[in-house]
């Protein structure tokens, strides 16, 4: 019984004495002074104040510039190109010669018509002058009214080959002068897309001579939204659509340097986007804007109201929602859903959820929660930081520190 005690003790004795090594190890895992385990430092975040300001609300959208007016240049009549009389992209004006095609097969029509038309007039001169005879006779009984009927018929037939043939010089006229092919509308010429030598044909199904379009001044059409259309342009609404502000700039622009007009909104709302086709007029003195361009529409100027502004970078999107995250007195993060308002001034106004003053995180949101306790490092709201440069990959790492211990890299 006393040996049983005895084997008792001596194993409770080896366990406490483990669990002391355990211990000790834990709290000096290199075997050098004990340390405590304390809790991790919470992340440092970027914050900044909601800024409040009285602004003049715009909205901005994005389209795209065309000519007024853009004509594909196809001939009239066939034929063989003779010359081409323009500078690829000039500047030319209404009027002015581009393209002549041979003219010679209808010079040649044009004669043949005008000596058929003389033709035609000397019979109806004859036929006249028989018809006032037969007149004459009729009156003394001389001739039957059978054949003075005869010769009227062929005097009003004749005055009608002659109108006949007169509309026939005119179309050889016009098809002569169709040969010279001009500019409809003043503006800038492409390139000729069929030189000196080829053979034409006439119609719509022919291939362009070249196109022109004008330079001044030029459509930018772009897409509007529902609320914007109900807001500005819709029949009743504050603003009346001749009347209303409206900014272009292109993308290599600051701002929104060039002044225009609305000059028709469409008929309908297209169903599936939900937008509604608008086109404004801007004039084009120095020719920069040109057709196809990317354009910056700034639109709208509603009264001067107070707004609450924020970087954008502090805005985040949660399954479609936009949310930002507003530090509280305890510096945890709360989660706070915003309705977004257009830009201004580089910053984004928001319409709903947020006041100003109110601290929120601008920078790293992916790297923290809401309820996350942080440390917050007070920035300036319309802060630009520059990238963070990528991490440097194992291989490249290991590779550096071989170089700096003298080891050789393999």
């Amino acid at each position: 019984m006393q040996n049983t005690t005895r084997r008792t003790l001596i194993a409770v004795a080896v366990v406490a004495l483990v669990g002391a090594g355990l211990a000790a190890s834990l709290l000096r895992p290199h075997g050098g002074e004990a340390r405590a385990v304390t809790a991790p430092a919470a992340p440092a975040v970027d914050v900044a104040a909601a800024i409040g300001k009285t602004i003049t609300e715009w909205d901005e959208f994005s389209g795209r510039l065309e000519a007024v007016d853009r004509v594909e240049i196809r001939p009239r009549v066939s034929g063989t190109i003779d010359a081409v009389h323009f500078r690829e992209g000039a500047l030319v004006k209404k009027g002015d010669l581009l393209f002549t095609i041979d003219p010679r097969p209808y010079a040649a029509e044009v004669a043949r018509a005008e000596a058929a038309l003389a033709a035609a007039q000397v019979r109806a001169t004859h036929a006249q002058t028989e018809q006032a005879r037969a007149q004459r006779l009729l009156q003394d009984n001389a001739v039957s009214r059978r054949e003075f009927d005869e010769r009227d018929n062929g005097a009003r037939e004749a005055a009608a080959n002659v109108r006949a043939a007169q509309a026939e010089l005119e179309a050889a006229r016009l098809n002569l002068a169709y040969t010279r092919i001009t500019a409809p509308v003043a503006g800038r010429v492409s390139r000729a897309e069929i030189t000196v030598g080829n053979l034409v044909a006439a119609g719509a199904a022919s291939p362009a001579l070249t196109t022109v379009v004008s330079v001044s001044p030029v459509y930018a059409s772009f897409e509007l939204d529902e609320q914007s259309y109900l807001r500005y342009t819709a029949p009743g609404a504050g603003g009346s659509q001749p009347n209303l502000p409206i900014y272009l700039g292109l993308a290599d622009e600051n701002g929104h340097p060039h002044q225009g007009r609305i000059q028709s909104v469409d008929n309908r709302l297209d169903t599936r986007s939900g937008t509604i086709r608008v086109r404004a007029v801007f004039d084009n003195d120095d020719g920069r804007l040109l057709p196809g361009l990317y354009a910056r529409i700034k639109f709208g100027g509603a009264a001067p109201h107070a707004a609450v502004l924020v970087n954008d970078r502090a805005v985040g999107t949660d399954q479609g929602k936009k949310f930002v995250l507003v530090v509280g007195r305890d510096n945890k993060l709360i989660y706070r859903e915003v309705e977004l308002g257009p830009a201004y001034d580089g910053l984004r106004v928001i319409r709903k959820g947020l006041a100003a003053g109110e601290t929120i995180a601008v920078n790293g949101l992916q790297r923290v929660r809401p309820g996350d306790l942080v440390a917050p490092k007070p920035v300036d709201m319309a802060f630009k930081r520059e990238v963070e440069p990528r991490a440097e990959s194992a291989d490249r790492k290991q590779a550096k520190t071989g170089a700096d211990d003298g080891k050789p890299m393999s």
